[in-house]
């Protein structure tokens, strides 16, 4: 298959960063929405959780998604390959991983919990749901991010040699 040139391979490295930056920056908020906005009004509850979910719905999932497919064609289409190298091999594991379980559990608490915000306000925080969810995205919406950083730093170490030539 064709390898990309020299010129093609720079735009994909900026695409690729901006929309993983965009899926860390959009980690980063809603963690810190979750950990750091306090409603002053039981109505305000629903706000904060339907703001968790703005950023999740247009700057997280795209993000992801994004950097997602690019990775593909970095794979694909450049030199770097899926497992030529551990690291890279480690990275597709922990995206794949994270995408996975962004859908299949930490967005669903989340929309669930717009839900109840939505019809119960103020009262969603004695629902039984509505604080399980709370406690799970506070645990692991944090790993999500903490995870993302270390993705980040060894993107930039690239630790661990080749598997093969």
């Amino acid at each position: 298959m064709k390898k990309m040139n020299t010129g093609q391979m720079r735009v994909l490295k900026i695409i690729h960063i901006f929309l993983f930056v965009l899926w860390v920056g959009g980690g980063l908020g809603l963690v810190a929405v979750m950990f750091l906005a306090v409603p002053a009004h039981p109505d305000d509850i629903y706000m904060k959780f339907r703001a968790m979910q703005v950023i999740d719905d247009f700057i997280i999932i795209p993000g992801a998604m994004g950097s997602f497919f690019a990775g593909l064609v970095y794979g694909i289409w450049t030199g770097w390959g899926f497992f030529k190298h551990n690291w890279v091999t480690v990275k597709w594991v922990m995206t794949t991983a994270q995408i996975l379980f962004g859908t299949f559990a930490l967005g669903p608490w989340l929309n669930q919990n717009v839900d109840i915000a939505h019809e119960l306000r103020g009262a969603a925080l004695v629902n039984p749901d509505f604080i399980n969810n709370v406690s799970q995205i506070q645990i692991w919406g944090t790993v999500q991010v903490l995870l993302l950083i270390f993705m980040v730093i060894i993107s930039v170490i690239k630790p661990w040699r080749k598997i093969r030539e």
